[in-house]
């Protein structure tokens, strides 16, 4: 049985329809990324699925639980991390644990077993009555998720749970999500991160409300993507960003630090064209070209511009 099917579920908001008939299975102990721009319909998926907001039409199953009809059933057999909220900052580190078992009626010896576990995870051991707000930002974060799943449970959301915390602190972070998932809890997970989407298991894509990729890492990069893309390295990005722009053997063009990748229309340009393009014709030092495999990031980019242009047609 899959931990969550989504069936042609959507939430409108007046006129506006915020998720347009989405539908997706996530597998029992796989970790699940949910991509998307800012608006995206990520957010009002996620409150539909954990049972605080309502759908407009369609339903879908967590852990067996329909979210329409058994509401606090899903509620019971789920963890949640928010972004914006997870801990009480006012208390110590002990009295968030506390707080958290409290809510899941955890009480006794299981709740002595679970705090250990919290403590361990975070790596907090000792320092249960440091005020939550003194934390590094790393730490705090894996308190949040201890406290998510203090009660075990077999799914567990986390929405966006690295913002803001730096790149150790977030690799820290993903090695537990991966010993959760080693346990057998199925995790879902949005992100901005597209390095941190390396890690899921099976990973979707969503735009405008609408579902319009879904596949892991390695399939995305290959199903999505079919032409020739280059990297290029010059000492003038922006005026070779605009000169490529031109061509008409140019799909697409985005912007990386300080490369410039092109999806090229024509399979027959090669790096020599670039060199003699920006170089001999315009006087610009272009220091690499090198014919490249898709990143995430390539194909996410390429897909949110793909769709877009649609639905202006």
């Amino acid at each position: 049985m899959n931990a969550i099917e989504v069936n042609n579920l959507t939430k409108e908001f007046g006129k506006f329809t915020a998720v347009d008939n989405v539908n997706f299975n996530v597998k029992q102990g796989e970790i699940f990324g949910f991509l998307g721009a800012n608006g995206a319909g990520k957010s009002t998926t996620i409150r539909m699925l954990i049972g605080i907001l309502e759908p407009t039409s369609g339903d879908a199953l967590v852990s067996g639980y329909s979210i329409k009809n058994q509401s606090d059933l899903v509620k019971k057999n789920i963890g949640y991390m928010s972004q914006k909220f997870s801990l009480y900052n006012d208390l110590t580190v002990v009295e968030n644990i506390r707080f958290f078992a409290g809510i899941y009626g955890l009480d006794g010896k299981k709740y002595e077993e679970r705090k250990k576990w919290v403590l361990k995870v975070a790596n907090l051991e000792n320092m249960e009555n440091v005020i939550t707000s003194s934390l590094p930002g790393g730490i705090k974060q894996r308190l949040a998720l201890g406290t998510a799943v203090i009660h075990e449970p077999k799914i567990v959301f986390l929405d966006e749970p690295t913002s803001g915390v730096d790149p150790i602190s977030r690799r820290n972070f993903w090695d537990l999500i991966n010993e959760l998932s080693d346990g057998g809890t199925t995790v879902l997970v949005t992100t901005h991160y597209l390095d941190e989407a390396e890690f899921c298991n099976d990973i979707i894509l969503i735009n405008a409300g609408k579902l319009i990729a879904q596949g892991n890492s390695t399939e995305l990069k290959s199903n999505y993507i079919k032409n020739p893309i280059l990297e290029i390295e010059s000492d003038r990005v922006v005026d070779s960003l605009e000169i490529l722009e031109k061509e008409k053997w140019v799909g697409e063009t985005s912007i990386f630090g300080n490369y410039i990748h092109v999806i090229l229309n024509d399979s027959t340009i090669n790096e020599q064209h670039i060199y003699q393009l920006l170089q001999e014709k315009n006087g610009i030092a272009v220091k690499r070209v090198e014919k490249i495999t898709p990143t995430l990031e390539d194909v996410f980019i390429h897909l949110i511009e793909k769709d877009s242009k649609k639905n202006v047609q």
